[in-house]
């Protein structure tokens, strides 16, 4: 698993090496650009919406809707990535942290529209998830909603499938979202396929987050 200094050398060809797993539909980028499409759709729904992306990266999703006018707030713990981000998107708020430990304090006194994590979450262990999705539903406005947009299957069948078809290239210290799983946890879930090995998971902001602490 690539730490922040591991994101920080990676940075620079970040989105090239992306880019070319997607074309390729190869793991485990496959559909990334349906992905991220499928989320700017939603998001473009409400023009001027206000946006909370955790692990943000370079900015590929946000700096679009930023363009477009939307209030982009963010997360990330790449100072690099954070800095390439902070280049197309001078007036966004971005800060610096990893959210597998906390969201940054400044993050917690604004609600949101929509919160967006696009490759970021599957770092986290499926309890990290659960706890930091808890609490990220606690940030939404009232008819809010959560877009997560990464490898995802729709059960551990799938899941293994993949890992078969990859062979060498599975990464055994990432945590995959099995939606049959997260259906347990999240029961209002919804998922929409963008390939074998990715997708886009949409959790509204009117769940009863105390039934997940």
């Amino acid at each position: 698993m690539l730490d922040s200094k591991g994101f920080d050398l990676w940075a620079d060809g970040y989105d090239n090496s992306v880019g070319v797993s997607d074309e390729d539909g190869s793991y485990p980028f496959a559909g990334y650009k349906d992905v991220l499409a499928g989320i700017y759709s939603l998001v473009m729904t409400r023009p001027g919406a206000s946006v909370l992306d955790i692990g943000f990266g370079t900015g590929t999703l946000t700096a679009k809707l930023y363009e477009q006018g939307f209030e982009i707030w963010g997360q990330d713990f790449s100072p690099k990535m954070i800095d390439i981000a902070s280049g197309k998107m001078p007036d966004a708020h971005l800060f610096e942290g990893d959210f597998s430990h906390e969201i940054a304090a400044p993050l917690l006194d604004n609600r949101y529209d929509f919160i967006v994590a696009t490759y970021s979450l599957h770092h986290l262990t499926d309890e990290q998830k659960t706890l930091l999705i808890s609490e990220l539903l606690s940030l939404l406005k009232e008819d809010g909603m959560i877009l997560i947009g990464d490898v995802a299957f729709p059960d551990g069948k799938a899941m293994d499938e993949c890992r078969v078809k990859a062979g060498d290239e599975w990464d055994d210290e990432e945590y995959y979202f099995l939606v049959d799983e997260m259906r347990k946890v999240f029961p209002g879930l919804n998922f929409e396929k963008k390939s074998h090995c990715a997708g886009v998971i949409v959790i509204a902001g009117n769940m009863d987050t105390e039934n997940y602490r």
